[in-house]
């Protein structure tokens, strides 16, 4: 696959989408083809497995059938827009990926990283993100960012335990592999996280270039 693969984490509130857009404005001025999409989602399909994963419902889920229901939706979402526009040279900017299993579903659900990484393996295969930005900031300001939008989703409901575990295996993640993760303070106002992306700019032209 020639293209490249940026994907967008953090918790709730942290600007992923909005920064997202702004960051494939920046490519596009550049000359490149960029292909937006999110998590879980991406394809009619995969959004009707967010909406199930998203819905707050009166019968619990259980933490494995959402782990299958996330993966699912991903290998879905792989086969019908990332694979095919990484082939095409693309640079795919998506908002939440596997990171976000490894944070929501390990982290604050408390599954083994050994089960999500068989998964990983098997859909995935090989494709993983070139690069992975995180926007890290702390849970209370997060949340308050999430009530300010309106009703909240079934993840947003979760208490600040949940919360914490997700932020904190983010960074795990993050300082484990700073080769692939550069972490954004997004706890800053909007035009500082946006100066923030602007000074990774350079780094990700030069990825595109291979």
């Amino acid at each position: 696959m020639s293209g490249l693969f940026i994907t967008l984490e953090g918790p709730e509130g942290a600007g992923k989408s909005t920064n997202r857009d702004y960051l494939a404005r920046k490519l596009e001025a550049q000359g490149l083809e960029v292909v937006l999409s999110r998590e879980p989602g991406g394809t009619p399909l995969a959004e009707r497995v967010r909406e199930l994963l998203l819905t707050p419902n009166a019968e619990p889920m259980a933490a494995d059938t959402e782990l299958l229901l996330v993966f699912a939706a991903r290998a879905q979402h792989i086969a019908q827009v990332i694979a095919p526009a990484l082939a095409r040279g693309c640079v795919v900017l998506c908002d939440r990926f596997t990171d976000a299993t490894y944070a929501y579903q390990g982290g604050g659900r408390g599954l083994s990283e050994a089960r999500i990484s068989q998964l990983e393996d098997f859909v995935q295969g090989d494709l993983r993100p070139d690069l992975t930005l995180v926007f890290d900031l702390p849970i209370e300001v997060g949340l308050s960012r999430a009530a300010a939008r309106g009703r909240l989703d079934r993840f947003e409901q979760e208490g600040s335990n949940f919360f914490n575990a997700v932020r904190q295996t983010y960074l795990k993640r993050a300082q484990a592999a700073p080769e692939r993760y550069r972490i954004v303070d997004a706890a800053q106002p909007l035009e500082q996280v946006q100066v923030a992306l602007d000074a990774l700019l350079p780094t990700i032209l030069e990825l595109s270039r291979g």
